[in-house]
């Protein structure tokens, strides 16, 4: 597989290792076994990362200096720099209109838990 394809495959929400399998089915018999590490080494020898985004809480009407981040394969830049002190705090689940104070307490609470165990954030 080509770099240009990954790419496309990445921003199409294929995984590393749906990838793996795909690839499998598709070869012909001269190879016999592809894992998700030779995968993501392909990729990032094609220097296929995804980007950090912001999400615009304000609409554009202000401009926002939020939290909130996604990571993606459609992007050319990242929104926030990072940093060897980054922390990152994964929510998983559906997310609705009203939840989010619940959302930010459980971030907030995680943050406070890990710091108290001595985990520099």
């Amino acid at each position: 597989m080509d770099a240009r394809r990954m790419r496309r495959a990445k921003q199409l929400g294929l995984s590393d290792p749906q990838l793996a399998k795909l690839l499998i089915s598709s070869a012909d018999a001269a190879v016999p076994t592809l894992s998700e590490d030779d995968v993501r080494r392909a990729r990032l020898g094609f220097k296929i990362t995804p980007f950090v985004k912001q999400i615009d809480t304000l609409a554009a009407e202000y401009p926002a200096q939020t939290n909130y981040l996604y990571m993606t394969y459609h992007g050319a830049e990242h929104d926030v720099p990072g940093g060897s002190k980054s922390r990152v705090v994964l929510g998983s689940g559906s997310y609705r209109i009203g939840s989010s104070v619940e959302f930010d307490w459980c971030g907030v609470s995680t943050i406070r838990s890990l710091r108290k165990v001595t985990l520099v954030c």
